[in-house]
């Protein structure tokens, strides 16, 4: 027994004497940590000397798939974790401590209690492969070539087919995968094989069997103590992390707040004015093209101008990405040109240290089919813009690349730490933060785009960079800062209140624009319906198929979209704020029952069949689609086989409508305000003037009555659906049930075809509402982006 041990350790030395031989061979790659590459195998050997020691953990992907839906985008960042190496026996573990619950206290035993309490993760775990004047050397290779990013869990849960990892196929990418004093990057390409059948992957994969991506790992040297975070408020448009310090006196609250924010300090802190001793540089994709290079430069420098307000000279910076550099490099804050097989979202991601919120790098993602449709927005509005020699691009280009300055500084402004804020266009534009839907006037025979977007920073950028990064040294003069920005009339809401269907903040919304956004709405109406009657041939190139021009007159006829529904959530909604107890905002207010009357009023508009029927001279233009020019997603969907279904677009567009005015929550919130204020506007009132303006309805032409009848079906079926929908209350359902049977009393005495149906309808739902299942409405096509967010 002794000799087999024997044999054993010696057996084990040989190979560790050949494996110390072949990595002393090969060439080593010093840095935060120092690597060496085995070319003959494809290997990577890791040299650990920094035992227990944290340090961060980041992976992203390099090279993506290319389908917005997907979301597996070239450049886009995974998550971020503290990690460190341990050594137990013959293995070395990386292992992730729980950052969420921790003591913050100088008491090492304290510390320990609660690091005992909570699991932690062994991310890792390597056989020591040779040891070496205390440091230990380990095989890498198995942990860069798993999937981390996640790409086979996205690919499955969007039904794209079954896929695993193919190492045959796969291999270490070395190009990139590179060492530097604080950070060491590696590169893996991997291949998924398998059955592609979903339509998204099949769309952007050469061979949807074999699907090829580069993901990319981050090893980076953890920031010093120096940094002081800084506290969270609900008002400051400041995004937050957040744990549990089990550490804080009782009478304290345990769950704490931070913000995320990069680290700057001032040369000279006595200077009113002072360069930063390291300015935050953001480099541009040298793969983008001009002009939108220029375009994407010149906005996203606007944030200087908050950074200039607040005693700093040139502490925000954009330059060009050297060509030789990694975008995914930790020492770059990249804004990056991303393509994809269809438009959308443009994000602002980041990379923070989990214990303090200090943003570590900054890394947007610029969808390039984002500028197109802005284009073609711009393209469907103008009158006749290819009339003379089908070049007449000017005032298109110029509205598109205003809004790509505008959208720069927006994603900018996540990755510098700051929330969307969608009370912003109710308040003089005040921030770059908002989702900005072009303001077009009309003017002589044309359309104006010449005060689209805005051109600067905004107000309340401005308040929100002073919170998180002036010099502020106690907690009275940060909620000074906000007392100040409150006074002066900003506002700051963000996307729990404005992103829902349903919402009730009279201001906060998506897309929209206007201090009063009833007027607003009134005002793009007007706009919408001088375009079309503009609307031509000349609105598509000389040469182009009639097939596109139906798919330019889409985002006309649908563009008071997002109007409505900030007008809708007017109704039953109210003004209210993030608010604290010794701040100086309003804490909560009702909407005053004369505006919710005026939007009311406007809403209907959009249900109006003069409003909703295309004109008649305009259908000529939209033939069958033309042979290799089938419909899309963005296209009108109908219900008339392979021709254009004029019926469909007002079924789309009434609906739109009339799923946030009878949105379930709304109406159990005009049914609890009417109950609690009997002079607030209530469910009754509501339904009763939406009668008016469509059941009550008829017209005397007879394609502007089929209009109206469509309208009046989707009304009905509205009704019906939300008397089937579980969450509304019972004070609502009753009035709801009401409003029904009023309708059909109305067409009950009627001997058109339509009452007739409207009234089997009716009967069907109450005979058993529960296997009822209303008439499929064609899909609105896809709007947002005009483009696209953040998850903006």
């Amino acid at each position: 027994m002794k000799k087999l041990v024997l044999l054993f350790v010696l057996l084990s030395l040989g190979a560790q004497a050949q494996i110390a031989d072949k990595i002393q061979s090969m060439k080593a790659h010093p840095g935060y940590f120092n690597f060496y590459y085995d070319d003959t195998a494809d290997k990577i050997y890791l040299e650990v000397n920094k035992l227990n020691e944290e340090f961060l953990y980041a992976y992203s992907l390099a090279q993506g798939v290319g389908n917005n839906d997907l979301g597996l985008d070239r450049g886009q960042l995974g998550n971020e974790q503290v990690v460190f190496f341990e050594k137990q026996g013959n293995k070395i573990f990386l292992v992730q401590p729980n950052t969420r619950y921790r003591a913050n206290t100088t008491n090492a035993l304290e510390k320990l209690s609660v690091q005992q309490a909570f699991a932690k993760s062994v991310l890792f775990g390597f056989k020591i492969e040779y040891t070496r004047n205390g440091s230990y050397f380990i095989d890498l290779t198995d942990f860069l070539m798993q999937d981390a990013h996640g790409v086979l869990k996205r690919l499955a849960q969007a039904k794209q087919g079954t896929y695993s990892l193919d190492k045959s196929k796969s291999s270490l990418a070395l190009e990139r995968t590179k060492s530097f004093p604080k950070n060491t990057e590696f590169e893996a390409r991997l291949t998924f094989a398998g059955n592609g059948t979903g339509a998204e992957i099949r769309s952007v994969a050469p061979n949807a069997d074999n699907v090829t991506v580069v993901e990319h790992h981050s090893f980076i040297e953890l920031p010093d103590n120096n940094y002081q975070p800084r506290l969270f408020d609900p008002r400051s448009g400041a995004n937050a992390i957040t744990f549990q310090d089990y550490a804080s006196p009782v009478q304290e609250v345990i769950e704490k707040k931070w913000i995320t924010r990069h680290r700057l300090e001032k040369k000279d802190p006595k200077a009113a004015v002072s360069e930063a001793i390291k300015p935050i540089i953001y480099y541009l994709d040298n793969g983008t093209p001009e002009p939108i290079r220029s375009a994407l430069m010149e906005g996203g420098r606007w944030w200087n101008q908050a950074f200039e307000a607040i005693g700093y000279k040139d502490a925000f910076q954009i330059k060009l990405l050297p060509e030789d550099a990694d975008p995914m490099d930790v020492r770059y804050h990249v804004i990056q040109w991303v393509h994809r097989s269809t438009r959308g979202w443009s994000y602002g991601a980041s990379i923070a240290d989990p214990r303090t919120g200090e943003i570590m790098k900054g890394h947007v993602s610029l969808g390039s089919l984002r500028i197109r449709q802005d284009f073609l927005i711009a393209q469907a509005l103008m009158n006749a813009p290819f009339a003379v020699d089908g070049s007449n691009n000017g005032p298109m280009m110029a509205m598109a690349l205003a809004r790509i300055r505008q959208l720069a500084a927006h994603e900018i402004g996540h990755t510098l730490g700051f929330a969307h804020n969608y009370a912003a266009s109710a308040r003089n534009n005040s921030s770059v933060m908002d989702y900005p839907h072009p303001q077009i006037e009309f003017k002589n025979n044309q359309m104006d785009f010449s005060h689209a977007y805005d051109t600067k920073i905004g107000d309340w950028d401005k308040v929100s960079v002073d919170y998180a990064y002036g010099e502020h040294k106690t907690q009275a003069a940060l909620n000074q800062v906000l007392d100040n920005a409150y006074e002066k009339g900003m506002r700051f809401i963000t996307d729990a209140d404005a992103r829902n269907p349903g919402g009730a903040h009279i201001y906060a919304h998506l897309w929209d624009n206007g201090t009063t956004i009833v007027d607003e709405l009134q005002k793009i109406l007007k706009v919408r319906q001088q375009a079309i009657a503009n609307f031509s041939a000349n609105n598509i190139r000389p040469n182009e198929t009639y097939s596109h021009l139906e798919d330019v007159f889409v985002p006309l006829y649908f563009l008071h979209r997002y109007q409505t529904e900030a007008v809708s959530k007017i109704i039953g909604g109210s003004e209210y704020n993030y608010a604290v107890r010794g701040g100086k905002e309003m804490v909560l207010s009702p909407a005053p029952l004369a505006l919710q009357l005026d939007a009311l009023q406007a809403l209907t508009t959009t249900l109006d069949a003069q409003t909703l029927a295309i004109p008649k001279d305009k259908l000529a233009l939209f033939p069958p689609r033309a042979f290799n020019y089938d419909r899309t997603r963005e296209s009108f969907k109908g219900k008339t086989g392979i021709t254009f279904d004029p019926m469909g677009a007002v079924e789309s567009a009434a609906d739109f409508t009339l799923d946030f005015l009878l949105h379930p929550d709304r109406l159990s919130r005009l049914a609890g305000n009417k109950s609690v204020d009997s002079k607030q506007l209530g469910v009754e009132e509501t339904l009763d003037r939406l009668m008016q303006a469509t059941i009550n309805k008829s017209q005397t032409d007879s394609y502007l009555q089929a209009t109206q009848e469509t309208i009046n079906f989707k009304v009905v079926s509205a009704l019906l659906n939300t008397l089937n929908a579980p969450s509304i209350s019972p004070l609502a359902a009753a009035q709801v049930q009401v409003f029904v049977q009023k309708i059909r009393a109305n067409y009950s005495l009627k001997p058109t075809a339509m009452a007739k149906y409207i009234v089997q309808t009716i009967d069907q739902f109450k005979a058993n509402p529960n296997d009822w299942k209303p008439m499929q409405t064609p899909n609105i096509p896809d709007g947002a982006p005009i483009g696209m967010d953040c998850l903006d």
